[in-house]
């Protein structure tokens, strides 16, 4: 016997997430009362994880167009053409909530889905990053999170088959009761073979595929469009279930099925699962949708149409076929051993029906779902100016050798090889350069000669401290990571993490950095073509730093050229390219040294990161020069150690590298648009004769196994990687001592 649908009542609508003059709304465009199952539809459509009501206004001015773009923003992934009649389809997107409630399932799944974005698009994926953001390495639950979503993210990756090759991992307290996992995935595909999500043609069958729909994950994104609060651990029944294995399975049947000609439209089930993507699919095609739900393959008995409509289980996909082909559809479906049901039909009445047990459980009009979801201006105030700190601000070291090594170990810069040891960088045969050993990943496409760069990161101090600075950063950094290997940057994505956009101030940081965001990739010529938004990250009425992750795609014309990191050999010159200010403001030095988070973050001069990159990239194409780094957190004297330990070759610093400056503010200042570049004498000569209005100075020479900086004594290399590699097992393993490294030292204690 069917169970009774529950009365709505306010508690019940605010229960889904939808504010009282947003069901005022939704009841007007009804002209009636909504059914259960049509309230929790909405509440699935209108959310912010669905509908970005507080971003898409601000998204809007994003450049997302240029001549190699093939899909921008709205279709499951951003396309790119590479060449040769091949595309590139990469997006990146957020599965922050599920992973503090769940890290293991949380992370796993995230990878699922970014997966089914890529491949639904038509594309077999070859590659995947994450960034992550845990909280202070002290706090009682870090080590666990920490823990539950590298296993998920290795998990998942290494069974489904797919390299995971890039990313980050960063620590701050404003990520205790909220971590951040940002997954991203890029594919290969033909560029006369993308699918898109819009159906096409009225009285076309709608079939559901891949996985059976349980209760597991109703109201995931109604979730994630929420800040949490005392009970958010309560909520482990809307974090999803992870197969991979299946995955592979729909992956392989999928790229199959769309080679037969038979697939008209394809979308994912994502958030907010067969809800969305059927909405989606008929929206976009100008059609309307009936379901039946009696047809969908469930492997929970006496499913309602609300579960149904709400369950976010995995490896599904929802797709419009050619009648026609049917037949042949659910052959290749079922020699895969996976599910294949028609659901539905498309019409062309603009309703989206949903049919029960012989009832009709919903009867919405299914553009105004998305189309009329609401959109708001929400206030937003600037961020205050921070004061720009001279060098002589900020105390020096008692010993520039000392003050160098605390930071190698402390947490942000420590090694993070305990994580990316779990997953498989190797898998597919394709990965030239794989985690840690240059600015950014690069794989192989194909048979080669041809490579895509691929990176992620995002330095959220930046981005609190002045959020367009930050953002724009964020972009130029993408930039010229993808540039130091040699790679021509073709376009990015983008994840942008924030806090309650309730708050004027939270707002504030989300407007100031898609705008610092937008200034870069216009000036860049580096468009936006897919993302994903993630608010209410807060816990308790704490937010998180701003974190806007930008994920970037390069081209490689040959992989047998391309630069990476560590020095190669002894007797080489080591060049600096950019300027040296010495800016410390918002520097690790300043916050895990002097213990200070002051100053104004370091400004970024869009048109000297063009001129810079331009030049090095023109370098390492040319096969001039096989070693670069760009300079980033830590600045040079980290940036120095890097290359010292991923080559195994020593290197003496020049007095003059400092430049008059203090020592501190040479070796450790943040100064943006830098490289450190490493080649011969004679190759040295040449390129500082060619660098015209570039700055470039030598400032030191290769040798030895240490690190020399001017008057201090040496640092082995054997010692920078014991400091470098020993934090994060010792803390993994639960070491004290290891998560009181994390605590700031005294600038004369250093």
């Amino acid at each position: 016997m069917a169970r009774p649908d529950p009365a709505i009542t306010p508690d019940i609508v605010a229960a889904h997430g939808i504010k009282p003059d947003e069901y005022r709304r939704f009841t007007a465009l009804l002209g009636r009362d909504p059914s259960w199952t049509e309230l929790g539809i909405v509440s699935a459509m209108w959310n912010e994880h669905c509908s970005y009501k507080s971003s898409r206004l601000h998204l809007r001015g994003l450049p997302t167009e240029a001549p190699h773009v093939i899909q921008g923003p709205g279709e499951n992934a951003g396309v790119v053409d590479i060449g040769d009649g091949l595309a590139c389809v990469f997006k990146m997107e957020s599965h922050n909530h599920p992973s503090f409630i769940e890290p293991y399932q949380g992370a796993a799944t995230g990878v699922g889905g970014i997966l089914r974005d890529v491949f639904t698009m038509g594309a077999r994926p070859i590659a995947c990053l994450d960034v992550l953001r845990f909280g202070s390495p002290d706090h009682p639950k870090t080590r666990h999170l920490v823990a539950g979503v590298v296993a998920g993210i290795g998990g998942y990756g290494n069974s489904f088959g797919v390299p995971t090759v890039g990313g980050g991992i960063g620590f701050d307290p404003s990520y205790d009761g909220n971590i951040l996992v940002n997954a991203m995935a890029v594919g290969l595909a033909r560029t006369d073979g993308i699918f898109y999500s819009k159906a096409t043609g009225v009285g076309k069958p709608i079939v559901y595929l891949g996985s059976k729909t349980g209760r597991d994950g109703i109201g995931g994104a109604a979730m994630a469009s929420a800040a949490f609060d005392d009970d958010s651990l309560s909520k482990r029944p809307t974090v999803q279930v992870g197969d991979p294995f299946a995955e592979k399975l729909l992956l392989e049947a999928c790229l199959e099925l769309m080679r037969t000609g038979a697939v008209i439209a394809i979308q994912d089930m994502g958030a907010a699962g067969l809800t969305s993507s059927a909405v989606e699919m008929g929206a976009k095609g100008d059609l309307g949708i009936e379901l039946d739900l009696d047809a969908v393959p469930c492997r929970e008995p006496g499913m309602t149409a609300y579960e149904m409509m709400l369950s976010e289980s995995q490896e599904r996909m929802l797709m419009v076929l050619d009648p026609a082909r049917q037949a042949e559809a659910e052959a290749v479906f079922r020699k895969w051993e996976l599910d294949f049901a028609v659901i539905g039909k498309t019409t062309d009445t603009l309703r989206f029906v949903i049919r029960h047990g012989g009832e009709v459980k919903a009867d919405l009009p299914i553009k105004e779902l998305g189309d009329q979801a609401p959109l708001y201006d929400r206030p937003h105030v600037a961020a205050p100016r921070r004061p720009v700190l001279a060098p002589a601000d900020v105390a020096a070291p008692t010993d520039d050798r000392a003050a160098l090594l605390h930071l190698l170990g402390t947490p942000d810069l420590a090694s993070k090889r305990w994580a990316w040891e779990q997953y498989d960088s190797l898998i597919g045969g394709n990965t030239i350069v794989g985690p840690g050993g240059a600015d950014a990943a690069v794989v192989r496409v194909e048979d080669g000669p041809k490579g895509l760069a691929l990176v992620a990161d995002v330095t959220p101090r930046y981005c609190a401290a002045d959020p367009v600075e930050g953002g724009r950063q964020a972009v130029a950094e993408a930039w010229r990571n993808l540039s130091a290997v040699g790679a021509l940057p073709l376009a990015l994505t983008d994840n942008l993490n924030f806090g309650n956009p309730e708050k004027p101030e939270a707002m504030g940081e989300l407007v100031g950095c898609i705008r610092g965001i937008g200034e870069a990739a216009r000036a860049l010529d580096f468009p936006i073509v897919s993302g994903n938004v993630s608010l209410y990250n807060e816990t308790g009425g704490r937010g998180i730093l701003p974190t806007p992750t930008i994920g970037g795609v390069g081209l490689v014309d040959d992989v047998a050229r391309i630069a990476t990191s560590g020095f190669k050999a002894a007797g080489e010159a080591v060049l600096l390219v950019g300027e040296t200010r010495g800016w410390l403001g918002q520097s690790l030095y300043l916050r895990d040294v002097c213990g200070r988070n002051e100053g104004a973050p370091p400004p970024v001069d869009l048109a000297a990161e063009r001129r810079n990159g331009d030049f090095v990239r023109g370098l390492v194409r040319a096969g001039r020069v096989g070693t670069v780094h760009d300079l980033s957190d830590g600045g040079l004297a980290v940036g120095l150690a890097e290359m010292t330990l991923k080559g195994g070759v020593g290197v003496t610093l020049d007095v003059g590298a400092l430049g008059g400056l203090p020592s501190h503010a040479a070796l450790f200042g943040e100064d943006q648009g830098r490289y450190l570049v490493s080649c011969s004498e004679a190759e040295a000569d040449a390129i500082l004769d060619a660098a015209g209005a570039v700055p470039v100075d030598r400032i030191g020479t290769t040798g030895g196994t240490a690190l020399v900086l001017p008057g201090a004594a040496p640092i082995a290399v054997s010692e920078i990687r014991q400091v470098r590699d020993a934090w994060m097992p010792r803390y993994m393993a639960g070491s004290r001592a290891a998560a009181s490294d994390a605590a700031p030292a005294g600038a004369e204690g250093a």
